[in-house]
């Protein structure tokens, strides 16, 4: 038995699972293992790190469980913060479309939406009149986003919200709600849902509206503050006690309530209309995507989810980008975009009355934003204080020699169809030209005798113009007559009986005169941060019975506290 090993009391080897062992490596002094329980000690010691990375497991692991429950929890929470509506109720569908690049890229057009809708008490304290009950929403804002196909630049283009414009037919989708279409204010379209104020920017630009985000006063305060507010600034003191914006003389950081008020007011910048409140807008918008990305919020996810989280409750969009990886999908593009290749307009427009109404030159503006075409350089410059560029290109000249709004064609209609003339062909034809910003002085006539085939004949110093006409309507080479006539002249055959464009050729659009497109559109780039907001020195507001300036008010309500330092 003495030999017996597994015997209990033997001080020897004992077994690793007797009481008395203590598997820690502490024994009576004087106790000495043997072979044997090394091996012993070894495998407690392997079984010690065994529960020990057992352990570790079962921790990462449910680290990993509630990290991801958290990361899908918030997906959740952001995909249901969305609110979607229909892209486009007009009645008519409309057939415009994005055109490819030469790689098959396309641009992409967002129309961003500021209404003034007043749904809650909240809504109604910050935005002042709730005389109707929160019904009847306007669109205070509206931008066309334009995003180039190859993302190398972007045009933002302001349409002024008091812009006389013919409406077209509309059905709100959610209310079902009707519109017969007719001569109004633009910003009213909105009354019958987002998707009327695209139908409506569609009709009067000729620009395809790919997407919309829409967001209320609310949403306004909310991501202000969710970006950690905006700097801007203001050349004169100012006060407007009708957005209640009042702010000294010099920079400030808005947020909230502030932010609403700098991008609301009307009497306190320019000439006291919607315009003065246009150039603001830009100002402030300068400021804040300049902020976020040189800031890193971007990449930062902490700021990044509060962004979102703020975003994604303050938008209505359309159903096509209605989720999280879509919305990603847009702003990752935007992101793309420098800030020196961003150009900021407001549409060219003339006085009405208390209202605006189109103005020269704006046909033009559409026309590069449709075609593609860049309105700053490779440099970041502004295209209108040089050579026209385009997006695919921006560094080299445009493909026309002669800028479009320079070329006067003379159109005939020789047309035939089973003996007769076909009538109205010349018409429908200079409007395409025109619309396309070749000039407003291109005539119509009909042709002196019926032609079998369509012909444009140009004098020998025309030839450059004329091939750009040519190729605008996908005119064969076989229809160009050079060293005829005094001006170029398009006689419409019976070969092109119907259509703005030759049948069975390739159209492409003309290059436009980038001066004449933002002649007027009080342009900047979105690199120029340095801009401060013109305050009004017209008598554009009230105090206490008085007209005077925002100046003077600010001078004279001493009480009223400012709002922001």
């Amino acid at each position: 038995m003495s030999g017996n090993r597994s015997r209990r009391g033997d001080t020897t080897t004992p077994p690793v699972d007797d009481p008395a062992f203590d598997p820690s490596g502490d024994r009576p002094a004087g106790q000495v293992l043997t072979g044997g329980g090394r091996s012993a000690a070894r495998k407690s010691r392997q079984n010690r790190r065994r529960r020990t990375l057992k352990v570790i497991s079962i921790s990462a692991a449910a680290a990993l469980v509630l990290v991801g429950g958290f990361a899908f929890y918030e997906y959740q929470k952001l995909n249901g913060n969305i609110t979607a509506d229909s892209l486009y109720n007009g009645t008519k569908k409309s057939n415009l479309a994005e055109k490819p690049d030469a790689f098959g890229r396309t641009p992409i057009n967002l129309l961003v939406i500021g209404s003034d809708t007043r749904s809650s008490a909240a809504d109604c304290k910050i935005g002042g009149d709730c005389g109707d009950g929160g019904a009847g929403a306007n669109a205070d804002v509206e931008m066309v986003v334009h995003l180039s196909a190859d993302r190398s630049n972007a045009t933002v283009m302001s349409i002024p919200r008091d812009l006389m414009t013919n409406l077209p037919a509309c059905t709100d989708s959610k209310t079902g709600t009707s519109f017969a279409g007719g001569y109004a204010q633009i910003n009213s379209s909105l009354q019958y849902g987002p998707g009327c104020t695209v139908a409506a920017v569609q009709q009067l630009t000729g620009i395809p509206i790919d997407h919309f985000a829409m967001v209320d006063f609310g949403g306004v305060v909310n991501m202000s503050d969710a970006v950690g507010g905006v700097n801007v600034c203001v050349n004169n003191n100012v006060y407007d006690p009708y957005s209640h914006l009042k702010l000294a003389k010099g920079e400030h950081t808005l947020k909230g309530l502030a932010a609403l008020e700098f991008l609301r007011t009307r009497h306190g910048f320019g000439d006291g209309s919607d315009l003065g409140r246009t150039y603001a807008q830009h100002i402030f918008l300068t400021q804040m995507i300049n902020k976020l990305k040189s800031a890193g919020t971007l990449t930062d996810p902490t700021a990044l989810l509060s962004i979102a989280n703020a975003a994604t409750k303050a938008l209505t969009v359309d159903n096509g980008l209605d989720s999280i990886p879509k919305l990603l999908g847009l702003a990752d593009d935007l992101n793309k975009v420098k800030t020196d290749r961003i150009t900021f307009t407001t549409m060219q427009n003339a006085a009405d009355g208390n209202r605006v109404v189109i103005a020269p030159g704006a046909q033009t503006l559409f026309n590069a934003i449709a075609n593609d075409q860049s309105l700053t350089t490779a440099s970041g410059g502004s295209t209108g204080a040089g050579t026209a560029t385009s997006s695919a290109s921006a560094a080299a000249p445009a493909a026309a020699s002669v800028p479009a709004s320079q070329i006067v064609v003379h159109v005939e209609n020789g047309s035939t169809q089973n003996g007769a003339r076909v009538s109205g062909r010349a018409t429908t034809v200079q409007g395409a030209l025109v619309n396309q910003g070749y000039s407003s002085n291109s005539t119509i006539a009909d042709a002196p005798s019926s032609a079998a085939t369509t012909t444009l004949s140009y004098p020998t110093a025309d030839a450059v113009a004329a091939k750009e006409v040519a190729t605008s309507l996908g005119l064969p080479a076989s229809a160009l007559k050079a060293g005829h006539g005094s001006q170029i002249t398009l006689v419409i055959g019976a070969d092109w009986t119907s259509g703005s464009t030759f049948p069975g050729g390739k159209a492409s659009p003309a290059a436009v005169d980038t001066k004449v497109a933002l002649n007027g559109t009080h342009d900047q780039t979105g690199n120029q941060t340095n801009s401060c907001a013109p305050v009004s020195t017209q008598y554009t507001v009230v105090v206490n019975g008085i007209g005077m300036n925002p100046t003077q008010a600010y001078a004279a309500s001493k009480g009223v506290p400012d709002s922001a330092p």
